[in-house]
């Protein structure tokens, strides 16, 4: 198992509100983390830098307590980063209205458990193709659901980047969850949605499959540099490929 991550500012942007991080734990599982923060340049980056620092505390629970339900963890690691950010902006005017997306991933057992809140999504890419594994909680993902748009129409939507959840912005979160096999072969890609509204997702899949392990998540955020490059670009990739691929 493998990890790595990337974050980049983008071609527009004149900070990256943009977080992640990714680690292997001493018991061979992986994990990952992006958060995409909002609410202004400097409150969307402590807001997604304190949930990312938080969760990843939180997640060493999956593994120096045995017997720990991963579920538990994670959404207990999602809800206490939710909390320290909400708390944070009621006592900072400055910071009021701050919060993050949140897409989290722990990878043990052949099986990838993952988490999220927001449009920062997970991909999961094997030898034969790729496909979105976590569902936009978004305004235009809600008209698509309804049959208003199109998934070609929601792209160029100009609604597209308004969220229906984010974390820290009120005292609870709702947050999904779901668990994937994760065989010999995969790669699990977590992103913001800077890498997803500047490059598609056969260009993301074609270069899986082309460049080392150890460049993917750098060769995507140029792909989205090239793309266009309009936002924040992170990507934190988890992969199970042999050495060399």
């Amino acid at each position: 198992m493998r990890v790595y991550s990337e974050t980049d500012t983008g071609l527009v942007r004149r900070s990256n509100q943009d977080a992640c991080d990714a680690g292997i734990f001493p018991d061979g599982s992986a994990w990952a983390v992006v958060c995409d923060g909002m609410g202004g340049a400097r409150a969307g980056d402590i807001a997604s830098a304190v949930a990312v620092e938080n969760i990843r505390n939180g997640l060493t629970g999956i593994w120096e307590k045995e017997g720990e339900d991963i579920r538990s963890v994670m959404l207990s690691a999602i809800q206490n980063a939710n909390a320290a950010v909400y708390d944070m902006a009621k006592e900072n005017s400055e910071l009021y209205g701050m919060g993050t997306t949140v897409v989290a991933a722990v990878v043990i057992g052949g099986v990838a458990h993952v988490a999220h809140a927001g449009d920062s999504r997970a991909y999961m890419i094997l030898p034969d193709g790729i496909r979105q594994i976590t569902v936009d909680h978004s305004m235009v993902q809600e008209m698509v659901n309804s049959g208003r748009l199109t998934e070609k129409e929601a792209l160029r939507h100009p609604h597209r980047n308004i969220i229906t959840r984010a974390l820290g912005v009120w005292s609870e979160l709702k947050v999904d969850y779901a668990q994937h096999e994760f065989p010999q072969g995969a790669i699990l890609l977590l992103c913001s949605d800077g890498l997803t509204n500047y490059a598609d997702t056969q260009e993301i899949y074609r270069l899986s499959q082309t460049v080392p392990a150890n460049r993917f998540a750098a060769e995507l955020v140029q792909l989205a540099r090239e793309g266009g490059g309009g936002d924040n670009i992170t990507a934190a990739v988890v992969e199970n490929r042999l050495a060399g691929l």
